[in-house]
């Protein structure tokens, strides 16, 4: 199919409404949406981008997302796409955070989530299945998406998971590369693109730099604050935390401790990325602009950063000593994924309730191919109904 930037908001809406669980299930959501369902990308795109989003900065399902949207729209489906998919949690959080600053308190919606949450994993072990079939092919790669599975479930470290993807990579290098010709020419960016990319960067950074001068002061820091804690922080949503808290709660003394852990515990309840804490704090700051201006300064300069280097991919990809280094790289992924759906099952606490909803929403997504869009919010009410 040819995609086009209402095609890429739709789905990214409904991707970006449901994805509850965290950065592996909403790569899982889009794998059954975009790839499985719609097949409007190869399988192993999707691995590339989480592989490249593994070692960029920031919020790591954005920047797929920006990764994503880009492989379908270019620079304009990469911004429609990350639009898109923050806006259902954009407008929760700030509704969460308005209700909070206005009794003090947030719903509690501890059921909803027991029921929520074994589908999710179900979802996420179901699309690592699918991965499988599709890129692991012989026993080293099959070894590989094992160990790597045991590993990441065990520790929680990201230095782990940074340590796994570079043994991965090397192993795949010094395993599949044979320097035959078969496997795909070796090719570099050329200097111009190099040269179009770079003036493209300077641009926008004077743009920004020109923009951030009309801001008010009370702006101009909560956007280089959150923008910097983006481009600075590796490994996805949990590292941000300490982080976070030391700039805002103990440095700029924005939020106080009990506001800062609400603050993240509304990050769980919205279905997308724990970054969007950013909205409550930047909410009472300075209502929706400071809100909307957190949200901003959090998720889009790694966004923009993803699609630069997405870019540069498209060239090094094809290169033969790349596609070996993928060979392995790949069920690394996949085993990782896996470990993704087991730790939110055995977080969730093992019971026959939630090993009931898992085997059932396993069996819908992966046999019935049910979009789990329907699956995880009917989970949900089924915890409300027999918790």
């Amino acid at each position: 199919m040819n995609p086009t930037l209402r095609y890429l908001f739709l789905t990214f809406l409904k991707i970006g409404a449901t994805s509850w669980g965290g950065f592996m299930a909403l790569i899982s959501m889009i794998q059954k949406k975009v790839l499985e369902t719609d097949a409007a990308l190869e399988n192993t795109t999707i691995l590339e981008g989480i592989s490249l989003a593994s070692v960029l900065p920031g919020p790591m399902a954005v920047n797929v997302v920006s990764f994503v949207g880009y492989k379908l729209g270019g620079w304009k489906g990469a911004l429609v796409s990350v639009v898109a998919v923050l806006l259902p949690s954009f407008f929760l959080m700030l509704t969460l955070a308005h209700f909070y600053f206005l009794y003090g308190d947030v719903p509690a919606m501890s059921r909803f989530f027991a029921g929520m949450l074994p589908a999710v994993a179900a979802i996420i072990v179901s699309v690592a299945i699918n991965l499988g079939k599709k890129s692991i092919q012989d026993v080293p790669q099959m070894l590989i998406a094992i160990a790597a599975a045991v590993i990441v479930f065990i520790s929680k470290s990201y230095l782990t998971t940074l340590a796994l993807i570079l043994t991965s990579g090397l192993l795949g290098y010094f395993y599949y590369f044979k320097g035959s010709a078969e496997m795909g020419p070796d090719a570099s960016p050329a200097p111009t693109r190099y040269a179009r990319t770079g003036l493209t960067i300077l641009l926008t950074l004077l743009l920004l730099s020109a923009f951030t001068i009309l801001l008010t002061p009370l702006h101009r820091t909560i956007l280089l604050t959150f923008s910097g804690m983006s481009i600075s922080q590796f490994g996805g949503g949990y590292v941000i935390i300490p982080t976070m808290q030391k700039i805002v709660v103990e440095g700029q003394k924005w939020l106080t401790d009990k506001e800062f852990a609400d603050a993240i515990a509304m990050g769980q309840v919205t279905p997308g990325p724990i970054f969007i804490s950013a909205t409550f704090i930047g909410y009472k700051l300075a209502g929706f602009w400071g809100a909307l201006n957190a949200t901003l300064s959090i998720f889009f300069p790694t966004a923009f950063l993803t699609v630069v280097c997405a870019r540069f991919f498209d060239k090094i990809s094809k290169s033969a000593r790349v596609m070996a280094i993928f060979k392995a790289l790949r069920p690394a992924i996949i085993g990782m994924i896996i470990s993704s759906g087991a730790g939110i099952l055995w977080s969730n606490g093992i019971s026959p309730f939630t090993l009931g909803v898992f085997a059932l929403a396993l069996g819908i997504t992966t046999f019935l191919k049910t979009d789990p869009v329907y699956v995880v919010p009917a989970a949900g009410i089924l915890g409300l109904l027999i918790l």
